[in-house]
Order: C-alpha cells, then structure tokens, then sequence
C-alpha cells in the first residue's frame, strides 16, 4: 500500500468534524491498508483518518496487540480515571499529561460491515479516547495539564 502524509498542528482539516462512513467500498478498504502502513512506518500506535486529510470517521490502532480498524467508532463506555504521559503523530516532538478513563468501551464497524464492541483498558482505552476525538476535531493539546519530556 502507501504511506500516507500526516497533517501536522496548525493543518485547519485536524479541527474539522469528520463525516460518517456511509459505504465500505474499496476506497475506504485502500485509507484503512494506507494508514495501517503509515501508523507503523512513523511507529504511532493509533491514527485517524484527519490525520492523513481525509474527514472521514476511521481510525487504526496497535498497542502490540494486532491491528483494530475502527469505522464510524463511538464510545459507549468508560470507567476509572488513569493519567498518563501522551503524544500524537500530528504534534511531533510534544508529549503531555493527559487524564482519561482507565476503561472504555467502544462500538464500531469492521471493513466487512459488522458492527461490534470492544472494550481496553489502560493503553488500548487512552488510544481508543484519542483517536475518536481527532473524529472531532479535538488534539490531545487540548486536554494538557502539563507538558513533560520523553526519554525515546
């Protein structure tokens, strides 16, 4: 597949509301393949269509776990509070501490067309949080309460 052009902080599309996604067709089968490709080439663990100027509601995530595709994802559950360091593919360079539930539950459409429920805790519900806001416009700039460095 291809490796995709991530939009960086200050690129208007990443404030935008995505639209639904109203059919799979071999289109949104190619966006899910190509971001996969481009999460893992820029070695993220999540990424949103946004992120590469598409305003559509998908996201890819791998926390070393195996690959989830998420179509028209919502959260219908969380629990706990957990308050972790975060970075984002689209504000290189910037890590923050970030609080967000400790438990989430999603729902979502697979790229066969079946709708399901998954639920993460810890890393998988603070990507699940993340990815689903970049649907909305939202960064995790927006939820900082402090900045801190990051040994890589």
């Amino acid at each position: 597949m291809a490796i995709r052009n991530v939009r960086k902080l200050g690129d208007e599309i990443l404030r935008k509301k995505s639209r639904p996604v109203e059919e799979i067709d071999s289109k949104i089968i190619t966006l899910l393949e190509d971001m996969a490709d481009t999460m893992y080439y820029t070695q993220g663990v999540g990424l949103a269509a946004p992120q590469v100027g598409i305003l559509k509601r998908i996201a890819v995530i791998d926390v070393g776990d195996g690959l989830i595709e998420l179509i028209n994802p919502e959260i219908i559950e969380t629990s706990g509070e957990q308050t972790d360091k975060e970075g984002c593919l689209s504000v290189p360079g910037k890590y923050g501490l970030v609080s967000r539930p400790y438990k989430v539950t999603v729902r979502a459409t697979d790229r066969d067309g079946n709708l399901f429920e998954m639920t993460g805790e810890g890393l998988l519900a603070r990507a699940f949080c993340h990815e689903i806001e970049h649907l909305d416009g939202y960064l995790f700039v927006d939820k900082v309460t402090e900045y801190v460095e990051v040994d890589d």
